[in-house]
């Protein structure tokens, strides 16, 4: 039950990143970031007898400083999908992702496989690649959606930890401590960089994206209330599978070689590690 959930949720954060990215592409990512996840408050409310809970500061606490974590992880991560290319930023979003859980595990006492520890060397290796073939790009703007992509992956990783460090009986209170502090730090971030809310256009995409968002947080925690952290990580960073056949079907996306052998290292650096 713990891999469906877990699978579930990388499905469905694949989705939500692809609309969040479409969007970011229409509207500041800050705003987006904001608006979506005010959209994730809702759906949050109305599943929260879905895993009920013991409320406590320990639970408030943590849940909040993944949240800042979150947050910010995913405006970088959806301003590097909205420079694009979507099949070249989500998986290397994705490799960052799964590093970070894994390390923490190492250094709480965990030893990966020998498989696991392979699949770890290949995620470096994309990073490498894509570093190496940014002189390719010819602009700036395009060139800093890899280095973002990296800095939301980390972002997303950290959340994972943090959300799974929160008490066995707190149901689902984490993600309220978690959606507030993100709130506050987004609304903050929108008042200084004076950045404009979505347009009525782009709202669409923007609730989808808040509202997937937050069902993909909700399958994440009852994954790893079910089964291990690496585990459900591990399944849930294979999101970026998702946002590649959409970017391609719908976008037409196509990537350069360099760029196809970073995604080609990463997605085979993910599954790897699942399987180790």
């Amino acid at each position: 039950m713990a891999l469906l959930l877990a699978l579930g949720s990388g499905v469905t954060f694949g989705a939500a990143d692809f609309a969040g990215g479409l969007a970011a592409k229409r509207a500041p990512a800050v705003s987006v970031t904001l608006v979506s996840q005010a959209v994730g408050v809702a759906v949050l409310v109305a599943l929260m007898p879905l895993l009920p809970g013991i409320p406590s500061s320990a639970t408030f606490a943590t849940g909040a400083v993944a949240g800042i974590a979150g947050a910010l992880g995913l405006v970088a991560y959806l301003r590097a999908l909205a420079l694009g290319p979507m099949g070249l930023v989500a998986p290397l979003a994705s490799v960052v992702g799964v590093m970070v859980p894994v390390t923490a595990g190492i250094m709480l006492g965990e030893r990966p496989s020998v498989l696991a520890s392979a699949g770890i060397a290949l995620g470096v290796l994309a990073v490498g690649v894509v570093a190496g073939g940014r002189r390719v790009e010819r602009h700036a703007a395009v060139s800093a959606g890899p280095l973002l992509a990296l800095l939301g992956g980390a972002g997303f990783g950290v959340f994972f930890i943090l959300l799974d460090r929160t008490p066995d009986g707190s149901g689902l209170w984490p993600l309220i401590g978690a959606r507030a502090s993100s709130l506050l730090l987004l609304t903050a971030l929108v008042v200084v960089t004076r950045s404009a809310l979505p347009a009525r256009e782009a709202m669409p995409l923007v609730v989808v994206s808040g509202a997937l968002d937050m069902l993909a947080n909700i399958l994440f925690l009852l994954a790893t209330r079910i089964g291990l952290l690496t585990i459900a990580a591990l399944l849930t960073s294979l999101y970026p599978i998702v946002v590649v056949v959409l970017a391609r079907h719908l976008l037409a996306e196509r990537l350069g070689r360099p760029q196809a052998l970073a995604v080609g290292l990463s997605l085979a650096a993910v599954a790897v590690i699942t399987v180790g």
